[in-house]
């Protein structure tokens, strides 16, 4: 079966700063997926890249076809969706108003009412605060929101950045026990950037190491897991 997500020699740059240096990599049907690598490695700005938010180069081929260079927002619309680093919660609006606008890009109106019901299934503290300002939610209600608001748009990926980040023991252990099933139970396929690599790697089929915008190292996440030498040069753990 092909990828879901191909990419080839990927180049990415801020300016005249370049980030990337011809990175190849893939994320397979309904798996999961995670990118690893130090603060700076270049991990935010691939999931950018893959977006069409920040200028790059090189094959990014989703469900055959070639998106490079197109516009976020037709991106969004071919079922791609991103949960960015420090979670971009509204917080003047509700969380439930929050889920509402991670369906903006679908023509399904009648169905948004039921999926809003399914993101609470999977996140029942949403549901206790759907009429809750967002930006007086905790830390780890607005990961779960800023996930939710992925999910109402179902997609096909969906890119995570941090998804643990200042989050305490026992909430990432539940959110990423939720993506586990998300992506079983849903079909959804997940390409997650982790600084918590040993959590990565415990949810991961596949693992990718990035060392100052270059691939270093790819297999399996067990096998990347289980090398000690690895885990001594790279991963902190």
């Amino acid at each position: 079966m092909s990828p879901l997500l191909q990419v080839s020699d990927l180049h990415a740059s801020y300016g005249d700063f370049r980030v990337l240096h011809g990175l190849d990599f893939a994320v397979g049907q309904g798996g999961v997926t995670t990118l690893l690598g130090a603060n700076g490695a270049g991990k935010t700005t691939t999931l950018r890249a893959l977006c069409g938010m920040i200028r790059h180069s090189g094959r990014i081929v989703f469900e055959g076809a070639d998106i490079a260079g197109r516009p976020t927002e037709e991106i969004v619309r071919l079922g791609i969706a991103h949960v960015p680093e420090g979670r971009g919660t509204f917080t003047g609006l509700t969380a439930e108003e929050n889920l509402l606008c991670g369906a903006m890009a679908r023509s399904d109106r009648g169905a948004i009412a039921a999926d809003v019901e399914r993101v609470y299934g999977w996140f029942p503290r949403l549901k206790e605060r759907r009429r809750q300002q967002a930006g007086t939610l905790s830390g780890g209600e607005q990961q779960m929101l800023a996930i939710g608001r992925a999910l109402m748009l179902r997609p096909k990926l969906m890119l995570l950045d941090e998804p643990s980040f200042g989050l305490a023991p026992l909430i990432v252990a539940e959110l990423f026990e939720i993506l586990r099933k998300v992506g079983e139970e849903e079909g959804v396929a997940l390409l997650i950037v982790e600084q918590n690599a040993a959590l990565a790697l415990e949810l991961a089929d596949r693992a990718y190491l990035i060392e100052t915008g270059c691939m270093v190292m790819s297999g399996s996440a067990a096998e990347i897991r289980d090398d000690e030498s690895v885990r001594a040069a790279y991963l902190g753990y």
